[in-house]
Formats: C-alpha cells, sequence, structure tokens
C-alpha cells in the first residue's frame, strides 16, 4: 500500500491521543466532553465498538456545534488497528492527506480491545512520518474498581481481570471517573490499586462529572522526540459543599510515586482478539414497541445479572413525538435518559425502533430477549 509523501517541515506530524478502558468506564462520555471544550481545536475521532451497531459514534456527532471542526468516524465489528483490520492505515493516510485541516486525533478503543495494537500500527513506516503519538489515556470505573470487581475470579472475571491489567499497563494517563460521590480516602485507595496493576502510570487524573480538562488530555507529547512534557497540572480538590483543595498534591501526581520518566512501551504483535478469547460475545437486541423507562431499566439490569452482561447500551424508542432514550448499562447499573440531540434535525418522530447492544462473558442471548420481552411486555428479538 502506497503512502502519503513526506510531509513539509511546515507541517509537523498530527499528534494522536489513545483512550482506552474496559467496557462501561465512561471512555465516550469523557470524549464528549473534551469535543464540547475543544476551543478552537480541529478534531478527528476514530471510534472502535465490540458490535454490530455505532451507538458511541452517533454520541459524538451530536455534540459537535461545527461539524467540520469534528470529523468522527466509526470502526464498527472487529478491532481497530488489529491484524486483520484493513480499514485503519487508510482512514489515518485520508487524514494525513487534510493535515491543514486537522489539529489532533483522538481514538477511542473498544472495551475488549488493547490500545498497544493502535500505538505499534502508528509507528509503522506508513505512518510514522504523519503521526506522533501524544499519550494514551485509560479511563476507570472507579467504583468497579473499589467494588474488585477487576480481580480475577472465575471465568468472566479472570478474563476482565487480565485485560483489565492489561490496558492500565499501556497507558501514560489513568482517569479515574465516575468518582463524583468519593471522599479522599476512597480516591487514594483507588490510586493504590491502580498502582499496585500497573507501577509505570506515568499521571493519574480525575474526572469529577466524567470531565476532564482539555490541557490534561490533549498536547502532552509525551512520545514526542526531544520535546519537554509541559504537564499542565490542576490543583485537585475534594467534593463536597466545603471542598478543599488536598494538602499534598503529589498523591494524585504519578511521578511523586514511580519516580519514572519517559518510558516506552513493549509492543507486541497482535492476534485477532477472537483468537486470543473467544468467550467475549456481542449481540444486538431489537423491539418495534415503544418502550417503558422503568421497566426497560429493570430488565435490563435483571439481564445483568442473570448472565455474565458487562456491558448494554443503546437507544430507544419511547413513544410517538417523543426523543429517543439513550440506554447506558454497566454490569446492573442501568442509566435511562432522553437524547434529545438524537431527535432528527427536522423535528418529526425519530424512527419507531428500539436497538441495545449487549456485550458479556458467554452470555446467552435468547435468555436475554426472553427476560427483555416478559419483563416490558413487548416483544426482543
Amino acid at each position: 500500500m502506497a503512502s502519503l509523501p513526506d510531509l513539509p517541515p511546515q507541517l509537523p506530524p498530527i499528534p494522536v491521543t489513545v483512550v482506552t478502558g474496559f467496557l462501561g468506564a465512561g471512555k465516550t462520555t469523557l470524549l464528549r466532553g473534551l469535543v464540547r471544550r475543544r476551543q478552537s481545536r480541529r478534531l478527528a475521532l476514530l471510534i472502535n465498538e465490540f458490535g454490530e451497531v455505532a451507538i458511541d459514534g452517533d454520541l459524538l456527532r451530536g455534540e459537535s456545534d461545527a461539524p467540520a471542526q469534528v470529523q468522527v468516524q466509526d470502526f464498527a465489528h472487529g478491532l481497530i488497528a488489529y491484524g486483520d483490520d484493513a480499514h485503519f492505515i487508510p482512514a489515518m493516510l485520508a487524514l494525513a492527506a487534510r493535515r491543514a485541516q486537522v489539529d489532533h486525533v483522538l481514538i477511542e478503543t473498544s472495551g475488549l480491545a488493547l490500545p498497544s495494537a493502535v500505538m505499534e500500527v502508528l509507528q509503522s513506516e506508513q505512518l510514522v512520518p504523519h503521526f506522533v503519538l501524544d499519550a494514551t489515556l485509560a479511563v476507570v470505573d472507579t467504583p468497579l474498581l473499589l467494588e474488585h470487581a477487576f480481580d480475577a475470579g472465575g471465568d468472566a472475571q479472570a478474563a476482565t481481570a487480565l485485560l483489565f491489567r492489561q490496558q492500565l499497563e499501556c497507558a501514560d494517563v489513568v482517569v479515574l471517573n465516575k468518582i463524583d460521590d468519593m471522599d479522599e480516602p476512597q480516591l487514594l485507595q483507588a490510586e493504590a490499586r491502580v498502582r499496585a496493576l500497573a507501577s509505570n502510570v506515568r499521571f493519574l487524573e480525575l474526572a469529577y462529572g466524567a470531565k476532564l480538562d482539555i490541557r490534561l488530555a490533549l498536547g502532552l507529547r509525551l512520545h514526542q522526540a526531544g520535546a519537554a512534557v509541559h504537564h499542565h497540572y490542576t490543583p485537585l480538590g475534594m467534593p463536597g459543599e466545603r471542598a478543599a483543595v488536598a494538602a499534598d498534591q503529589r498523591r494524585f501526581n504519578g511521578h511523586a510515586h514511580s519516580g519514572l520518566g519517559a518510558h516506552s512501551h513493549g509492543l507486541s504483535t497482535h492476534k485477532h482478539f477472537h483468537e486470543q478469547d473467544p468467550g467475549w460475545l456481542s449481540f444486538t437486541l431489537r423491539s418495534d414497541e415503544a418502550q417503558s423507562e422503568e421497566r426497560l431499566r429493570g430488565a435490563v439490569a435483571a439481564a445483568a445479572l442473570a448472565e455474565p452482561i458487562l456491558r448494554a447500551k443503546g437507544f430507544v424508542h419511547a413513544g410517538p413525538g417523543m426523543p429517543p432514550l439513550l440506554v447506558q448499562g454497566v454490569r446492573a447499573r442501568v442509566a435511562i435518559a432522553h437524547d434529545e440531540a438524537g431527535a432528527n434535525d427536522d423535528g418529526k418522530e425519530t424512527p419507531a425502533r428500539s436497538e441495545l447492544v449487549f456485550i458479556g462473558y458467554h452470555p446467552s442471548r435468547a435468555r436475554v430477549a426472553q427476560m427483555l420481552s416478559e419483563m416490558t411486555g413487548t416483544e426482543w428479538k
């Protein structure tokens, strides 16, 4: 495959931020916030999902008030940049051809992928003249971390624990997410667990309200040869009415613990995910009937308790003239809200069909469909 000509000196390589994290960690929500606060940056987002329906890409498209400045491309099915992905390099070269219109590339990997696949291909002969890895961010569901959800156990738990640890080991920055109700001891406990799993992590950041300062996500230049690293570190405080800045900010800074300078990740040849562990499955259930929010929430939560479902997400038809419902489920925690951005621009009623993507470890599609049908009183298939 032919690569593009070398970039002229006045156009440096495009920085790339890779965002990883296990299923339901909040990667897309974090990216939606970064899109809102991008200032004048022109962003290109490559979104990879483990499923036949692209949900996250649609959410990110709805955030942009200037579509020309935020380009979103979906990579559904399979895993981005893995050995049999024939789309990643052409997509990146197409961005390089529009270098003057792209300031930064953000790549969200599947929750069941390792970011090192993308990191390795970025160093390939075809891409290295045009792109430079800015940083790899790992987003963590902090409540689940503290609940020992990523500790080894049975087959599903062991597979989850291994993948979670490997994602952390690839990261420069770990973002502790879903922390709004946590106090300082809990945050320090979460940090200690991250450090025990991946001591080479360079920074830990806190994302209150699933928001991360744009300076802590873009422009870190952690892998740019010969560049000084200027980490814009924002003092972090504790939640609550009388919130105060923590006295010892070094506890939240990766350098204070590891004493590590710049490091490189060990990159290995990647097999396709299904060759490594075929137990992870994704399926989509659909219904043509309007849904009750409360019944659906209970049904999705019950299905996650009955089957090894780790993630559920999708858009649901709420009734004539109503905007679609956005469903976000992480294990048995299910949030449902009206998604105004998902309504048609012309104000017409949205299609009367619901689609939910379920991801789990050896889940039974038939049983989940039966439970949703029985508990919602509508047909799901």
